[in-house]
């Protein structure tokens, strides 16, 4: 790192020519092995039979003849899998497959691991029906019901000589962990093969969109899209408007639910872009009357910042039976806020109506040899609904560490005022009773609670820090129960790949640091040949790489924002045409939660208001519904907490600024006035 730096002050011309000594002698080796690596593709893609292994696979897997799910320990390394909260447990998650490439050969899982939270456990799924191993595939839960849906994928041979792709369709029981493969009766039918696709559940749907497909030679990206109806058990492409835009073809994209659909944000892609000679020498030929040679067509990567609104409008229930939903896309304006410099294999999990966004890489191509390549590890928020980013960041503990003290803290003034007219009611009642000679049995006062009945307060506390995990991209994000949980993904140096094997949790309410689930240092890279004689000529790069390898490894290491010692400063666009506005969610009518005020407390507050909202809209609808007063209240809330995590930024910006000022809590006047009144009859 920073080679420049060290070579400062030395003969320049001494310098230059010994590096261009030791440039030629590498490219001669590096001529060499590329012939040589060449060789060894060729005769992995002709001896190595695809089907032949993967059938064998499936001769493996009938091996097991029921279900079973046994204790482990936490998956081995791997990168491109899948990881998914259980929609009928909310204690649990689900990983599967992925892959891991150790710089010669790669391999492919087909594992389903369940990891308990609150007990902190780890099971293995073993399965007679499971799918073949793969990464690169998607899967999502339908909206209306519990279970899971997974398609395509891809598997290669070890040295990566040839590939294939899956097009087969999936449905997982989460309850018993059972897996049943979805039959077409026409298989031309349903989507083709693909990986780097997304999917997401909406009603009795499942949306799929995009991906690619590669078949060694050639990589093609798609942007068709399929819906699967779980009630008619059937996938059909929708009809689109001839005259409307449609999203470009794309891989790895955000792809997430919204009330009335879907919406796509990014993605990655290679177009075709014109590579010719410098602007000098075009000009000088335009002088002489020359035509533009030396011109070629290249493939260059693209990171898509564009935003599409995906509006799927179901048929009303007097429509003829098979009546096929309704879809158009719709492009939204350039969201505001997003993330700087635009960033490939950056990650999203959908969370009440938000995205969380962690991870990323952006390459900058200095030449046709090498690409310098800057990583990332910061958390946002995307906000659907306003089309708004906004970071999140990690908050400290206060230094304050008298217990009563920071308990007070989170309670408001009214609640402390209560409290101490119930301990002074209490007081005065135990002099009653000395006074009359009672004898108050104080034994189940004074006997302590027993703590240790509770499993989870036996195990240890998980450590805790308070910067993001180490830069990466790639990553799988899933959250369960206001809780972001962060696994594994890929960091690259030089031509070392390192797949992070440890999984991160991050409580998305407090933001209190980022608690390591379980983290294991990373695996030594095999590499080629080329890499280990690459190496052997320059000591340096591998002493940086080593040093690298280590503050990896090391859990207390300070995670670097950049691969590059020297800043990097990231421009916005000259022209910002098209940017959304910045609309808070503060301004409308609805009843706003305060800063330092939970959930809770803001639905306590303003429960009659939110069920005011829901009857007022009952009373507004056509279709002549009509609710209970639990399912009204029902109602109530969850409209009252889809707006608190609505504000949830704004008012966490509002309660650090208050913070900064001395201020512990806000409360209104009325509360002020009440809380007074209570102080004075005490």
């Amino acid at each position: 790192m920073a080679k420049d730096k060290k070579a400062k002050g030395s003969d320049k011309k001494a310098v230059k020519a010994a590096k261009a000594a030791k440039q030629e002698k590498k490219a001669g080796k590096k001529e060499k092995k590329v012939s040589t690596k060449n060789k060894d593709d060729d005769s992995d893609a002709e001896s190595v039979d695809l089907d032949a292994v993967l059938a064998q696979y499936a001769k493996e897997q009938e091996q097991y003849h029921a279900i079973t799910e046994v204790g482990c320990e936490p998956p081995s390394p791997r990168t491109s899998g899948t990881i998914l909260a259980n929609p009928a447990n909310e204690n649990e998650l689900f990983l599967y497959g992925g892959e891991y490439f150790n710089g010669a050969t790669a391999q492919f899982y087909n594992d389903l691991f369940v990891y308990n939270i609150k007990q902190d456990s780890w099971k293995k799924v073993t399965s007679p029906n499971s799918p073949l191993p793969r990464s690169g595939h998607a899967w999502c839960r339908a909206a209306n019901i519990k279970d899971i849906y997974l398609f395509g994928g891809e598997f290669s041979s070890p040295k990566q000589g040839t590939f294939y792709h899956y097009n087969d369709f999936w449905r997982l029981d989460p309850g018993n962990r059972e897996w049943t493969r979805v039959e077409q009766k026409n298989k031309a039918a349903g989507p083709p093969a693909r990986s780097g696709h997304r999917m997401v559940g909406f009603k009795q749907y499942i949306i799929l969109f995009g991906g690619f497909q590669d078949t060694s030679a050639t990589t093609k990206y798609l942007n068709d899209l399929w819906i699967y109806d779980c009630t008619t058990f059937a996938w059909h492409t929708p009809k689109l408007q001839s005259a409307r835009a449609v999203p470009d073809a794309r891989s790895s994209f955000t792809f997430l639910p919204h009330e009335q659909g879907a919406v796509i944000y990014g993605g990655y892609s290679r177009v075709k872009a014109t590579a010719g000679a410098n602007k000098q020498q075009q000009q000088a030929r335009g002088k002489k009357g020359g035509g533009g040679g030396g011109s070629r067509v290249v493939l260059k990567p693209k990171v898509h910042e564009d935003t599409w609104f995906l509006r799927v409008t179901p048929p009303t229930s007097d429509s003829p039976a098979g009546t096929l939903p309704m879809v158009s896309w719709e492009r939204r304006k350039r969201p505001a806020n997003p993330p700087n410099p635009p960033r490939a294999g950056a990650t999203m999990a959908f969370h009440k109506g938000r995205g969380i966004l962690f991870g990323g890489v952006h390459d900058v191509e200095e030449s046709e040899e090498g690409i310098d390549s800057e990583f990332f590890n910061q958390l946002f928020v995307w906000n659907i609904e306003r089309n708004r980013y906004m970071p999140l960041n990690l908050r400290r503990p206060k230094a304050n560490t008298n217990k009563r003290a920071a308990q007070q803290a989170n309670v408001s003034r009214r609640e402390r005022a209560r409290a101490d007219e119930e301990e002074l009611l209490a007081n005065l009642k135990k002099l009653e009773m000395k006074a009359g000679g009672a004898v108050e049995d104080d034994s189940e006062d004074e006997k302590p609670k027993d703590d240790d009945d509770d499993p989870e307060e036996k195990r240890p506390d998980k450590p805790r820090i308070f910067e993001f995990p180490h830069p990466r991209f790639n990553a799988a994000l899933t959250v369960q129960s206001d809780t972001l949980f962060i696994y594994g993904g890929t960091f690259e140096k030089g031509d070392r790949e390192y797949t992070f094997d440890e999984l991160w949790s991050v409580n998305l309410n407090h933001l209190d640091g980022v608690v390591e689930i379980f983290k294991r240092e990373l695996e030594d890279w095999q590499g080629s040949e080329d890499e280990a004689d690459s190496e052997e000529d320059d000591d340096e790069s591998e002493d940086e790489d080593d040093e690298e390898a280590s503050e990896l490894a090391s859990p207390t290491s300070t995670a670097p924002t950049s691969v590059t010692d020297s800043p990097v400063i990231h421009k916005q666009p000259d022209e910002d045409i098209g940017t959304t506005e910045e609309i808070s969610a503060l301004t409308d009518t609805l009843p706003h939660p305060r800063p330092f005020e939970s959930l809770r407390e803001f639905y306590v507050r303003t429960a009659e208001q939110w069920q005011n909202i829901v009857i007022e809209e009952l009373g507004k609808s056509s279709q002549g519904i009509e609710k209970t007063p639990k399912e009204i209240k029902k109602a109530a809330f969850e409209q009252a907490e889809e707006k608190w995590w609505d504000c949830r930024e704004e008012i966490r910006a509002l309660e650090d600024e208050q913070e900064a000022a001395g201020i512990g809590e806000v409360v209104s006047l009325a509360d002020k006035g009440e809380g007074g009144g209570v102080g004075r009859r005490r």
